[in-house]
């Protein structure tokens, strides 16, 4: 059956996760207006950095057990040296294109990235728990 627009870009944004440079989560984004892609976006390092997969990333070379239940990505032991999904789609997009368009992740906007969300103009936030 052929899904609907929701379903098939959320699809897209578990592809583009699989480009995710870290070793603990695979997060993808698809920002999209007009049912047209307007700019992707997964967690990883800051372009031609190296990254978590390289062994890098002070939280990446932490065990589950080490690192304290919703700790801070930013600080501390368990920072992490990743640019999120969402904020990469935002970078790499055109403003003009983004503003009321719609955004697709893999889960949930941390709430630092739905504030970036929201003052990047995106009207409407997708992901597989909130449809």
């Amino acid at each position: 059956m052929r899904p609907g627009w929701d379903e098939y870009f959320l699809q897209i944004a578990v592809a583009v996760s699989q480009r995710a440079d870290c070793t603990r989560r695979q997060v993808g984004a698809v920002i999209v207006k007009d049912n047209r892609i307007v700019s992707t976006g997964y967690n990883g390092a800051p372009a031609g950095d190296p990254g978590c997969l390289s062994g890098v990333c002070p939280r990446g070379r932490l065990s589950y057990e080490e690192v304290a239940p919703m700790s801070s990505y930013d600080t501390g032991a368990g920072a992490c040296i990743s640019v999120h999904a969402e904020l990469n789609a935002i970078i790499y997009g055109d403003y003009a294109k983004i503003r009321d368009a719609t955004m697709y992740i893999t889960c949930d906007p941390c709430n630092g990235c739905a504030r970036v969300i929201r003052g990047a103009g995106i009207a409407r936030i997708v992901t597989p728990c909130v449809a």
